[in-house]
C-alpha cells in the first residue's frame, strides 16, 4: 500500500489542511492499495483562489499558445498510456485490455483534438456592425465521477483549458490515483501554475465546498440525477452555470426488419462494457412479441460469454445496490434468464452478467439506473408502442434503434427523447457532442460542442 500525500495546487504538491485520508480500493481483490488526502473546505478554498489568480494570464495566452500546452499534455499522456491502463485497472478493476483501448486510448485521442480545436477555434468574429467574442467563462469547479476516470477528467479539463479558464478538479473518491496520475501529467506538460488544481475527497465535503464556492464561475458536474439535482440547486441560488451529465436507461430498439442476432448480441456487449458501470448503457431492450422469444434466448446465451470477461462493479455498495436491483427484478414478475443476484466469486466485487426477460415498462428495473451488468427485455406491439415504452422514463441520454433500412430506422431514432442514439451498431464517436434530454443533464460533453459550454459571449457595436 502506498500513501500518496498532498494536493496539486499552484503547479505544485502541497501538504493538505486535515490529516484525514481515503483508502484506495482494488475491487478485484478488496485489497488497499492506497491512500489519498481527504480533502477540506480549507484546501479547495486554496485551490480556488489559486485558481482565480491565475485566469487572467491564462485567458490573455493566445489559442495557439494554450493549444501547444494541450498537445504537450497529451504528448506526455501517451508516453504514460500503460501506466494510466494499469492504474484504472487497480482502483476500478477493469480488464487490462479494455484498461488500454478506453480507459486511457480515448482520453489521450480527445486531449489531441481539444489541442487542435484550440489552435483554430473562431473566438473573435463578425456578425453585421458586431464584432462577438467567445471568452472564458473563469474558474471551473470539475467534479468527475469514477467509472470512467481518466476519460472524464478529460472532457471537462481539456475544453475548459481550451477555452481559457483556470480548472479546480476534484475526483471521485474511488478512483483518486488516475486523476492523480493526470495533475502530474499537466506538471510534466509544463501548464503555469494555477491553471490546473486537484483537491481529493469525498463528495458532501470537498464536492460540496467547490459547488458552493462564490469564485468559481461554473461547475461541471458527471453523475447521479440525484446529486445533479442538488449541484444544480446550488449554482442557481448563486445564478452561475452548470454543465451536467447525470443518468440514463437507454432504449434498444430492435425493430422487425433488423438483423435480429446482431442487434442482440451488439446490444449484450454493450451492456456488459465497463461491467454495465456506463451511463448510456442500453440497458433496456425492446423487441416486437414476434421475435421476443428468440431475442431472449439469444441474449441469454450471448450473456453467459461473458462471465470470465468482464470486472467487477466498483465496491461493495455498488454490488449490493445491482445484487438488490436484480432481487427487486424478480419480485416484480420478472424472469431470470441469465446470470442472478449470487456471486459468481469467493473475492471480489463480482456481479454475474444477469439478463431479465417479461420485464413490463412500470417495473423498477426499466424504470431506474441500475449502473451494472444487468439487461432488461422488454416486448412491443407496434413501432408507436415501441416508440411510447422507449421515451417513458424521466430519462434520455442516449439510444439505439436497429432496422434492415437504415432511413427507417433514422425515421425513429428522430422521434427519440434522448441525445445520441446509435444507429445499426454505429461507433462510439468522442468528437461529437455528448448529453442529454429531460433529467439526463444540461450541456453538451465533447467536439466542438464540449468547448462552447466553458465560454461566455460578448458583442461589440461599431
Amino acid at each position: 500500500m502506498k500513501a500518496h500525500d498532498g494536493m496539486y495546487i499552484d503547479g505544485a504538491w502541497r501538504p493538505a489542511a486535515g490529516r484525514d485520508v481515503i483508502e484506495v480500493v482494488n475491487p478485484a481483490d478488496e485489497r488497499v492499495i492506497g491512500t489519498v488526502p481527504a480533502g477540506t473546505a480549507e484546501d479547495v478554498d486554496a485551490a480556488v483562489r489559486v485558481a482565480r489568480a491565475a485566469l487572467p494570464g491564462w485567458s490573455a495566452t493566445p489559442p495557439a499558445e494554450r493549444a501547444a500546452r494541450l498537445a504537450a499534455l497529451r504528448d506526455v499522456l501517451a508516453a504514460r498510456e500503460e501506466e494510466i491502463a494499469e492504474t484504472v485497472t487497480a482502483e476500478l478493476g477493469s480488464p487490462l485490455a479494455f484498461s488500454r483501448t478506453v480507459h486511457a486510448g480515448m482520453p489521450i485521442a480527445v486531449a489531441g483534438f481539444y489541442a487542435g480545436l484550440a489552435a483554430t477555434y473562431a473566438f473573435e468574429e463578425k456578425v453585421g456592425n458586431s464584432t462577438v467574442y467567445h471568452e472564458p467563462v473563469g474558474v471551473v469547479g470539475a467534479i468527475t465521477p469514477w467509472n470512467y476516470p481518466l476519460h472524464q477528467i478529460v472532457a471537462k479539463a481539456a475544453p475548459a483549458l481550451a477555452a481559457g479558464c483556470t480548472v479546480v478538479l476534484k475526483p471521485a473518491e474511488d478512483t483518486p490515483l488516475t486523476a492523480r496520475l493526470f495533475a502530474g501529467a499537466v506538471d510534466e506538460a509544463g501548464l503555469p501554475a494555477g491553471v490546473f488544481n486537484l483537491v481529493t475527497g469525498v463528495g458532501p465535503v470537498a464536492g460540496q465546498a467547490l459547488a458552493e464556492h462564490p469564485d468559481v464561475d461554473l461547475v461541471s458536474f458527471t453523475g447521479s440525477t440525484a446529486v445533479g439535482r442538488r449541484i444544480g440547486a446550488i449554482a442557481g441560488a448563486a445564478v452561475k452555470k452548470v454543465a451536467l451529465e447525470l443518468g440514463g436507461k437507454s432504449a434498444n430498439v430492435i425493430l422487425p426488419s433488423a438483423d435480429l442476432a446482431r442487434a442482440v448480441n451488439v446490444g449484450v456487449a454493450n451492456v456488459m462494457s465497463n461491467s454495465g458501470q456506463t451511463c448510456s448503457a442500453w440497458t433496456r431492450m425492446l423487441v416486437h412479441h414476434d421475435q421476443y422469444e428468440e431475442a431472449v434466448a439469444l441474449a441469454a446465451t450471448a450473456a453467459a460469454k461473458y462471465g470470465e470477461r468482464i470486472g467487477p462493479v466498483v465496491n461493495a455498495k455498488q454490488r449490493a445496490r445491482v445484487r438488490g436491483y436484480i432481487e427487486k427484478g424478480v419480485a416484480e414478475g420478472a424472469r431470470l434468464v441469465a446470470g442472478g443476484p449470487g456471486s459468481p466469486r469467493e473475492r471480489g466485487y463480482f456481479v454475474s452478467p444477469t439478463v431479465l426477460a417479461d420485464v413490463t415498462p412500470e417495473m423498477t428495473v426499466a424504470q431506474e439506473e441500475i449502473f451494472g451488468p444487468v439487461l432488461s427485455v422488454l416486448r412491443y406491439d407496434d413501432e408507436e408502442d415501441a416508440l411510447r415504452i422507449a421515451n417513458g422514463t424521466v430519462y434520455g441520454l442516449a439510444g439505439a434503434v436497429w432496422a434492415g433500412d437504415e432511413a427507417e430506422a433514422v425515421a425513429f431514432a428522430r422521434r427519440l427523447d434522448t441525445g445520441q442514439v446509435d444507429i445499426n451498431g454505429g461507433r462510439f464517436n468522442p468528437l461529437a457532442p455528448f448529453g442529454g434530454y429531460k433529467q439526463s443533464g444540461v450541456g453538451r460533453e465533447l467536439g466542438t460542442h464540449g468547448l462552447t459550454e466553458y465560454l461566455q459571449t460578448k458583442s461589440l457595436q461599431f
